[in-house]
């Protein structure tokens, strides 16, 4: 098999990998040319979002849940019982990959593996649902598009908000002018997580987890118990922090509606400047995003709640706003009056100034709200990735489409890391005039998997 040896598929050559996946391939479409048939799907990480993915899954009645993967025992364990039991175990993805039972798989690993995994998986004749982010930098996500349309499979960004019903119907307001003429968005995500986590000292890693594999292409470090598991958010050689882990989400939502590529221009500040830890990723960070005829603003706090919370998606345009979560959503009215009555006016205005006019405001459109949920969100992903590896369609989250929402939140972190504004050219992906940020727009994988990343040619 091509991805049993310890270098992955380094050590086979264009014809036989060509060979394998056009027979894999043929064999997952016969298994299911029936519109009823059960769909094998096997699950690669375990952590939170991973724990979530099972119970989404173990919903649909044409779903088997017949695989679990994870580096690290106790969570292997817990994995399989999860999926009913039945499912079998394995250390290594790779080894999952080479199931050729195995049709589908979810990727649920740290963001640093989505794109490696999901293009071996591509490769193995797997369709995939993959979380968000997408990537860890830029040219992953088109290394990830290509892979998918070469070996012509699904692959589903857990962008989950897409299939909520109600994100749908904001979606058709917004784009039929409900609200008017767009002229910015504001997202936030306020929470208070002082003091930190605390900087525990480095040590041995667990003997029950192959922290090697953990850490896959990133660079070797000393384990420690924070550069694992679910802290792993929080360091640059993992994450882009809360940039695009929360802010995938928002930015998704906007750049669907707006249905815009990506922003021409971003611009962001911050830092850790509040919680005492080791973590490396901001606290706080504010970026500006410039598209055509718009601005996005998006914004997080790690170490204060503020007023709003956790707050809301809204949409500005020129009769009124829609505000937006998981739970709803609610469009307020402007008032439309005479322009000149909304001019101060202290004492009055001196001979020639602006002079107020009796009228009776009234709104410019009507109040509209939708209620929604959050768990629905999340089922109806899922089931919008079954019917596609069905249907061959594309489904709702298209890698594309994840993809562009990634690199807009990483153009907002290489814009906070460079400290200066990043022009983009969403159309030929590239920065412009800026050789020194263009840099960041690529990693190095560690060996040896930069060795496989390489024998795809992407």
């Amino acid at each position: 098999m091509i991805f049993s040896n310890a270098m992955g598929i380094g050590n086979s050559d264009a014809t036989t990998r060509r060979g394998f996946v056009t027979a894999v391939t043929a064999a997952s479409y016969a298994r299911i040319a029936g519109a009823n048939d059960r769909v094998q799907v096997g699950f690669i990480g375990f952590g939170l979002i991973g724990h979530e993915h099972v119970q989404d899954f173990k919903k649909q009645s044409d779903a088997d849940l017949a695989a679990m993967s994870d580096v690290y025992q106790p969570r292997l364990e817990q994995g399989v019982a999860a999926c009913g039991g039945q499912a079998k175990a394995y250390r290594d993805f790779r080894k999952l990959l080479d199931d050729k039972d195995i049709q589908a798989v979810v990727v649920s690993t740290p963001d640093h593996w989505h794109a490696l995994i999901t293009i071996m998986a591509c490769a193995a004749g797997k369709d995939v649902y993959v979380e968000k982010p997408l990537t860890l930098f830029v040219k992953e996500g088109r290394w990830m598009v290509e892979a998918a349309r070469r070996y012509n499979r699904v692959v589903q960004a857990g962008t989950q908000q897409r299939s909520g019903r109600h994100f749908q119907k904001a979606v058709e307001m917004l784009r039929s002018g409900a609200i008017g003429k767009i002229m910015s968005v504001r997202g936030t995500s306020f929470r208070n997580l002082m003091p930190g986590f605390g900087s525990p000292p480095d040590s041995a890693p667990p003997n029950d987890l192959d922290y090697d594999m953990w850490l896959g292409p990133a660079p070797k470090r000393p384990y420690n118990p924070h550069r694992s598991l679910y802290h792993f958010r929080w360091f640059w050689d993992y994450s882009g922090g809360q940039m695009t882990n929360l802010g995938a989400h928002e930015l998704d939502v906007v750049q669907s509606a707006m249905q815009v590529k990506g922003p021409m221009a971003v611009s962001s500040s911050g830092g850790r400047f509040a919680l005492e830890d080791h973590g490396e990723t901001p606290d706080t960070q504010d970026a500006l995003f410039e598209y055509p005829d718009f601005t996005a603003v998006y914004s997080y706090r790690e170490a204060s709640a503020g007023r709003r919370g956790e707050g809301q998606l809204e949409f500005y345009g020129a009769k009124g706003c829609l505000s937006i979560d998981r739970s709803g959503f609610q469009i307020y009215p402007d008032m439309k009056s005479d322009p000149s009555n909304a001019i101060p006016t202290f004492v009055g205005h001196p001979a020639g100034g602006p002079v107020r006019n009796k009228v009776i405001p009234e709104p410019w459109i009507q109040p509209f709200k939708m209620a929604g949920s959050s768990q629905e969100q999340f089922d109806l992903h899922v089931r919008n990735f079954l019917d596609c590896i069905k249907s061959r369609q594309r489904p709702i989250a298209d890698v594309e489409q994840g993809h562009q929402v990634s690199t807009a939140c990483h153009l907002a972190n290489i814009s906070l890391r460079t400290g200066r504004k990043i022009r983009w050219n969403p159309e030929a992906e590239e920065i412009i005039g800026d050789r020194e940020a263009s840099k960041w727009l690529e990693r190095p994988y560690r060996k040896p998997w930069d060795e496989v990343l390489r024998s795809f040619h992407l």
